[in-house]
């Protein structure tokens, strides 16, 4: 089993930043890939960003493109999502994913162990 836990959520105004950090525990042997999702209100889960572990490679949704940026410290086990030039559409709880295989996947049921989700609000 892995555990995951988020932090860094909270209420910025447009245009602000956000970093989010992911703490993997656990069999962490098993968490090849990290993802970030987001759920906002009446709407389904959606892909954020992800990044292989090992490799680092990344993907992106691309209404974030040029604006978050996912990346990994080896060092201290975590996963990050700097969040900049936040919009409140961006508004959502965020949350963190791992999956076993190797390889970034945008669809949920890709990933094995899910956070608990931390709130980011952006106000107008």
């Amino acid at each position: 089993q892995v555990q995951l836990v988020e932090s860094g959520g909270g209420l910025v105004p447009s245009g602000g930043s956000l970093r989010l950090s992911c703490v993997p525990s656990g069999r962490t042997s098993t968490k090849n890939t990290m993802g970030w999702f987001r759920q906002a209100p009446g709407k389904e889960r959606e892909f954020v960003a992800g990044i292989t572990w090992s490799a680092g490679n990344t993907a992106y949704l691309d209404s974030v493109k040029g604006r978050f940026t996912i990346s990994r410290d080896n060092t201290k086990g975590t996963v990050y999502l700097q969040m900049d030039s936040l919009t409140p559409e961006d508004t959502a709880v965020y949350y963190c994913a791992a999956r076993r295989q190797v390889g970034v996947r945008s669809l949920p049921r890709e990933y094995d162990y899910w956070g608990q989700g931390t709130q980011v609000t952006v106000s107008s």
